[in-house]
């Protein structure tokens, strides 16, 4: 799941993305509307947590923003109005609404619980090659035996799965897994997949594929699988460009 957290008081929004980090949810922080609008634009997130006192851009033009564009992205909006406030409320309505001060416990379970529709069409589990990722309980096994992973590993491994043996570059998984907001070279992708290489164990599942990036081999022991992408494999992707 990935998540923009669009709150102007730093401090909040660093509490807000520490919980959510917690539980394993890649989290980008915008502290104005003008950063949070251009992270929407680029797109990619189940979850806009938007604070409704936000200043100029507003947070009634975010909201109107992902009303007008189709986005699947869901709204909780951080709001201290009343009742009666939020019925009068001309923007367009929030998927849910928790009032300030709230507890860090609650903010993720409604994270949670807007994100899970964008995520319920995909299967929970996956498998492929002996390897198998169960989403929802966030652990990873090849051949049965359990694997160890960091949330940057088992993301990576979750994407290469559900690609089902097609190619995805570099640049495609640092879309999906890394933070907007981390500074990186481009050996990211390179060595998270030689950790995950190494805890995946002999024969080699993952396939280096000479100028166009990664994907999980068929079954075990596949050709040119441990190839370093640095040898004429996958070009290093460049740094990314920080959205928000």
């Amino acid at each position: 799941m990935r998540v923009l957290v669009v709150e102007d008081e730093e401090c909040l929004a660093d509490m807000i993305a520490a919980e959510l980090r917690r539980a394993a949810i890649v989290v980008d922080i915008a502290h104005d509307g003008r950063a949070a609008l251009a992270g929407l634009r680029l797109g990619g997130y189940d979850v806009l947590v938007l604070d409704g006192e936000l200043p100029a851009p507003h947070g009634d033009a975010l909201r109107r923003y992902v009303v007008a564009e189709r986005l699947p992205t869901r709204v909780l909006l951080l709001t201290a109005a009343g009742p009666d406030d939020r019925a009068a409320d001309p923007a367009p309505a929030a998927d849910d609404w928790l009032a300030k001060p709230f507890a860090p416990e609650e903010l993720l379970a409604r994270v949670v619980s807007l994100g899970r529709p964008a995520r319920r069409a995909e299967p929970q589990v996956i498998e492929r090659a002996g390897v198998t990722v169960d989403t929802a309980h966030g652990v990873a096994a090849r051949d049965g035996r359990p694997l160890a992973l960091s949330r940057t590993e088992f993301g990576v491994l979750e994407v290469l799965l559900r690609a089902q043996g097609t190619v995805v570059s570099g640049d495609e998984l640092i879309e999906e897994v890394w933070e907007e907001h981390t500074r990186y070279g481009g050996n990211a992708v390179r060595v998270t997949l030689g950790a995950l290489r190494a805890k995946l164990g002999d024969p080699a599942v993952i396939e280096a594929v000479p100028g166009g990036g990664y994907r999980m081999a068929e079954g075990a022991g596949a050709e040119g699988a441990t190839e370093s992408p640095g040898a004429g494999g996958e070009p290093e992707p460049g740094a990314r460009r920080a959205r928000v």
